[in-house]
């Protein structure tokens, strides 16, 4: 993520513990919020200090002038998240930061704001670090990951945002041709589609800080319209091939809601018989991993099928394979040349590369 963020000027980025900090204005708010595709969503911070006890985290929150964040009639809702050893319970943080909001309110504008724990105007962050914590207004609202092209929920979804993110770790930029041969629903080819077309991921929707007491809505649509200009049609083939009837048939579907359905070619096929798509071809896929799909035992044979398709078919192409069971990872049957540790929810995972030549089977990923 620091990377993009690079992109969109902000080269001081500097990388933390799940988190990314960068500097910028209202303006930089919105452009993050449409054009950063790995990340979860994005927070202006308010204040950040000492939290080794509930009366710390009160009196850190109390600081904050929160009368000049949410208006007489707006609602609010704190979440927490991080770890603290006054706080095993986040809930916890949550109440002691809503109670020092609530009370700061009530003595500035003689009233208290509402609760509303889905549509709040105002998301207040709590991000809990050890003996400290960070205080942030959540700018985003509903996950970036939820880019809208898609129904959430469904067996084993694959997050947009990880999607993207494993897509940029590849370092697929659109120029060569990609193939997820295991695309399911077909979030993988819809992202390398968004990237490869230069479309914003987040110009389908809406976001939290539309309801600021700051917002700009001109300044907002300068935005969307900078980032609709960057667009371009996508220069090489993006291929989705799944072998089950109803995931094709939604892969279609959410290509054509995210607005790329030209632009990703899906198919009903046998990962067992993938085709590349082009030479020098991009293979990247999430094949099950036994967790929430599949029984591990009849996955190893799937494994080592794709592993045989992927000596045989592929030779010339580079293959990046995310996968959630590091033993179903050996049935591979080839060297991984790179090992990348990432969660998907709350399985650790391995985003495996392997580099595909004649005759270059060797055990062990």
């Amino acid at each position: 993520m620091r990377g993009e963020l690079a992109e969109l000027g902000h080269g001081e980025a500097t990388p933390g513990r799940g988190i990314v900090s960068f500097r910028g204005d209202l303006d930089a708010v919105y452009r993050a919020n449409l054009r950063l595709r790995a990340a979860t969503r994005v927070l202006r911070q308010l204040a950040e200090g000492p939290a080794g006890s509930k009366e710390a985290l009160y009196a850190l929150a109390s600081e904050v002038p929160w009368e000049d964040v949410v208006t007489r009639g707006q609602t609010i809702a704190v979440e927490s998240a991080g770890k603290a050893q006054a706080f095993r319970n986040t809930g916890f943080a949550s109440l002691t930061v809503k109670d020092a909001v609530v009370d700061r309110l009530r003595s500035r504008l003689g009233s208290r704001p509402d609760v509303d724990r889905r549509g709040a105007d105002v998301r207040i962050h709590v991000h809990l670090a050890g003996e400290r914590a960070g205080l942030a207004l959540d700018s985003s609202g509903e996950p970036l990951s939820h880019r809208g092209y898609r129904p959430r929920g469904g067996p084993a979804p694959l997050s947009e945002a990880l999607a993207a993110g494993v897509l940029l770790l590849a370092g697929y930029d659109g120029s060569r041709p990609l193939l997820d041969p295991m695309a399911g629903t077909g979030t993988i080819a819809i992202e390398a589609a968004l990237i490869a077309t230069r479309t914003a991921p987040g110009s389908r929707r809406g976001f939290a800080c539309e309801r600021w007491r700051d917002h700009q809505p001109a300044r907002l649509a300068e935005a969307r319209e900078a980032a609709r200009l960057l667009r371009r049609p996508a220069t090489a083939a993006i291929v989705a091939s799944d072998n089950e009837p109803r995931a094709v048939a939604a892969a279609r579907r959410n290509a054509k809601e995210a607005g790329v359905g030209d632009a990703v070619k899906v198919e009903a096929r046998d990962a067992r018989n993938l085709v590349l798509p082009g030479p020098g071809a991009v293979i990247v896929t999430n094949p099950p991993y036994g967790e929430r799909l599949g029984d591990p035992a009849e996955l190893t044979a799937l494994y080592g099928e794709l592993g045989d398709a992927l000596k045989r078919r592929a030779a010339g192409a580079t293959a990046w394979l995310l996968v959630g069971n590091v033993e179903l990872a050996k049935s591979i049957g080839l060297r991984a040349t790179r090992r990348i540790v990432l969660f998907n929810g709350p399985i650790e995972c391995r985003l495996l590369r392997f580099d595909l030549y004649e005759g270059s089977r060797e055990a062990g990923a």
